[in-house]
């Protein structure tokens, strides 16, 4: 369970779902705010739902064999959409989330090797001092302080990426690559650009958007590599570096001038904005849940007694991870579509599936899933905990699932429990009251218009 006293807690924020599956007319109201909005409840029931679209049916699949077949064994047979393909080829060029084929293959042995255990231990002290600047920073407000903690996740997420990436000249690129991210994830992909005609100028568009969002970051960026290039051993081994001096084991290949902005582009975008909107959600969780707080400082203290969380503590803190995991559970920061082609009728699940439909999966459902889940809407870290009953191993997948699990999910778990380790000891935060929790389910699962907290320090004796 999620603590004692768990009928008396709030319900937490959850997404409308229709009771039966909506007309024409009320799906498309419904998907004004967020698509998911227009899921039934027998979605969340059935091994696939099929759902009616303008151009055609939408199978989502929920059934861990099924998401095998999509994800992992049939990979080549279900490609990326070129609705999702679209967007993603504009912002990130030929970076992991937009290549396909032999080229993604390619690049992601040549990157694996900079996200490997070890390398992601050498990426610690950048999340620690990230961490150290954010609690000084929140050292000086004055009591009771009321923040965006949304906003504050994002610029620590953008911090430590930035560092990791560029060490020292970190702190000159966030600006720049913070700007330049939340331009582009303000372009939303449409089956407008798919059409003949207007697609054309559609993507021509915003393909001029994205080069002039982008202008800045990607001159920095290339000079970055030409500088770390021309300075031979003696660069900084950060992940710039490890990207420049990366060889593909296979053809000793390295990246080009290009793909490594792609990359950089890519790694920005999932390191930081994905591991913020965890965090965002991890503290709304732990204020509206105070048994479960309570049970984590119990852990922390014991762990830490005191001082600041290292990487080398990350294992020594189970109920902090599994916390972390049951959140993103819950709120899976990408929460939306993986949406795939079929390039021939399948059957999955027992459902005929045509050639050329649209096949998603997508984290939101299976996460709540009624057959896989027992009290699925229920907060409980228990559930990670050693000893707990085993879910089907693809009915969890925060980071995606197959070949394409999100290469960085090392890095953003041990951020994410390290700043949990981090700021939860030393900070009690409070929703504000008054505000409704509405959920964003876009590129990436947000609160609509932020989420206010009040900050307050911890006395020795909460602890």
């Amino acid at each position: 369970m999620d603590g004692t006293h768990a009928s008396q807690e709030p319900p937490l924020a959850n997404a409308p779902t229709p009771a039966a599956p909506l007309s024409g007319a009320e799906r498309r109201r419904a998907m004004r705010r967020s698509w998911i909005n227009a899921i039934p409840a027998c979605a969340y029931e059935t091994p696939v739902h099929r759902m009616p679209t303008p151009f055609g049916p939408l199978f989502i699949v929920s059934d861990p064999e099924g998401v095998r077949r999509v994800l992992v064994d049939g990979a080549e047979d279900f490609p990326k959409h070129a609705i999702h393909l679209t967007v993603t080829r504009l912002v990130f060029g030929a970076g992991l989330l937009s290549s396909e084929g032999a080229a993604w293959r390619a690049h992601r042995r040549i990157m694996s090797p900079a996200f490997d255990p070890r390398a992601v231990a050498s990426y610690g002290p950048a999340i620690e001092a990230a961490l150290a600047r954010l609690l000084a920073d929140w050292d000086a407000l004055p009591a009771g302080a009321e923040i965006d903690i949304g906003e504050a996740m994002m610029g620590l997420g953008l911090r430590v990426i930035s560092t990791t990436m560029f060490s020292a000249d970190g702190e000159a690129m966030m600006e720049t690559a913070g700007r330049a991210m939340q331009a582009a994830l303000a372009i939303r992909p449409s089956f407008l650009d798919l059409l003949p005609g207007i697609g054309v100028l559609r993507r021509g568009g915003n393909a001029r958007r994205v080069a002039g969002m982008f202008a800045e970051l990607d001159a920095g960026v290339h000079r970055l590599v030409a500088e770390r290039r021309a300075a031979g051993e003696a660069a900084p081994s950060d992940l710039l570096g490890r990207l420049i001096a990366a060889r593909d084991p296979q053809t000793g290949e390295a990246l080009t001038a290009r793909e490594i902005r792609d990359q950089v582009v890519t790694i920005f975008l999932a390191g930081h904005e994905t591991t913020a909107v965890a965090l965002t959600w991890v503290w709304y969780v732990l204020s509206q849940r105070p048994a479960i707080e309570a049970r984590l400082l119990a852990e922390l203290d014991a762990a830490l007694q005191g001082r600041a969380a290292t990487q080398a503590d990350l294992p020594r803190l189970p109920f902090a991870r599994a916390l972390a995991q049951e959140v993103m559970r819950l709120y899976p920061p990408v929460p939306n579509l993986l949406a795939r082609r079929a390039t021939r009728t399948e059957v999955v699940a027992g459902v005929r599936i045509p050639r050329g439909a649209m096949v998603a999966v997508t984290p939101w459902i299976v996460h709540r899933h009624r057959a896989l889940w027992a009290d699925p809407e229920r907060f409980d870290p228990a559930r990670f905990l050693d000893g707990a009953p085993p879910h089907p191993r693809l009915a969890y997948i925060p980071f995606g699932a197959g070949p394409r699990t999100c290469i960085g999910m090392r890095l953003a778990l041990a951020e994410i429990v390290t700043a949990l380790a981090t700021i939860a000891p030393r900070y009690r935060l409070a929703l504000a009251p008054g505000q409704p929790i509405e959920l964003q389910h876009r590129a990436t699962l947000r609160p609509v218009g932020g989420l206010r907290m009040a900050i307050s320090r911890r006395c020795p004796r909460d602890l």
